[in-house]
């Protein structure tokens, strides 16, 4: 059996992405495991987590507010990577990768959010 989002192309990006954020978190300094690194984690992982919600809703409008979740986690989890890269905690490398990632994740969001208008 599987779920509806799981063929959401949308989804499987995230779900990847959030991977990504997850063993990048493992290299930041260890005094911000309890703050930045479960931050950036769990930013990341809601935004899988969102679109995976989303399908569930009753309405389109229901499925719209869930994709906003998504958008706003997404925005989240950027911020959280500017914030490792001030603090050098990753290199110029990884961060534009992973903040090009994450702009390409909140145009398919949002592209799939006008999808249901």
């Amino acid at each position: 059996m599987s779920f509806k989002f799981e063929s959401l192309r949308v989804w499987q990006n995230a779900l990847e992405y959030g991977e990504k954020i997850n063993n990048i978190a493992d290299g930041f300094s260890r005094k911000e495991l309890f703050n930045l690194c479960t931050q950036v984690r769990r930013a990341a992982d809601s935004i899988g987590l969102n679109i995976a919600e989303g399908p569930a809703g009753l309405s389109d409008l229901e499925r719209s507010r869930f994709l906003t979740f998504a958008n706003r986690s997404a925005l989240e989890t950027a911020a959280c990577l500017i914030k490792a890269r001030r603090r050098l905690y990753m290199s110029e490398s990884q961060f534009n990768t992973l903040y090009k990632e994450c702009e390409q994740l909140v145009k398919m969001i949002q592209a799939f959010k006008n999808k249901l208008k």
